[in-house]
C-alpha cells in the first residue's frame, strides 16, 4: 500500500488488489517483460473491470496492423503531448524508445506537433470553411 496521497485516490498493489485487477498486473508484467506495473495501472486497479477493457483494448489497438508498433507508439505519445498528460508523456516515451524511437525522432515529433497546435489555432481562431475540395 502506498502512503502517499493521491489527487483523485490510491494506489493499490498487487498483495491488495482483487483476483481480476491481480490478473491484469500479471499480463501486463509478462506480455512487457517488466518487474511491476506503473503507477498508471496501480491506479486504475481501484476499477478493475474498466482496468481489464483497457488493457485488452490497448493490446489490440496498438498491435501491428496497417501501422507498425512503432509508429502507434508515436501516435500515442504525440496525443499523449499535445492533450497535455505529463504522465502518459513519460510513460509513452519510454514505450517509444524500446521501440526503438531515436532522439532525432522524438525531435521531430515534437517539431510536428508545435506545428499542428499552431495550425489548429489558426484554424480555430480564423474560422475559415473547409475548401470543397478537401471534404473527398
Amino acid at each position: 500500500m502506498t502512503d502517499k496521497p493521491m489527487k483523485y485516490g490510491r494506489l493499490i498493489e498487487y498483495d491488495e488488489a482483487v483476483p481480476e485487477a491481480r490478473a491484469v498486473f500479471d499480463d501486463i508484467k509478462q506480455k512487457r517483460g517488466v518487474p511491476d506495473v506503473n503507477n498508471a495501472w496501480k491506479a486504475m486497479a481501484r476499477h478493475p473491470a474498466v482496468m481489464k477493457r483497457f488493457w485488452e483494448r490497448a493490446q489490440q489497438v496498438m498491435a501491428p496492423g496497417a501501422l507498425d508498433a512503432k509508429t502507434k507508439e508515436l501516435i500515442y505519445l504525440a496525443v499523449s503531448v499535445a492533450n497535455g498528460c505529463e504522465y502518459c508523456s513519460a510513460s509513452h516515451t519510454n514505450l517509444a524508445k524500446g521501440k526503438g524511437v531515436t532522439e532525432e525522432e522524438l525531435a521531430e515529433m515534437v517539431e510536428i506537433i508545435g506545428l499542428a497546435l499552431q495550425g489548429n489555432t489558426y484554424a480555430t481562431f480564423y474560422g475559415q470553411e473547409v475548401d470543397a475540395a478537401l471534404k473527398d
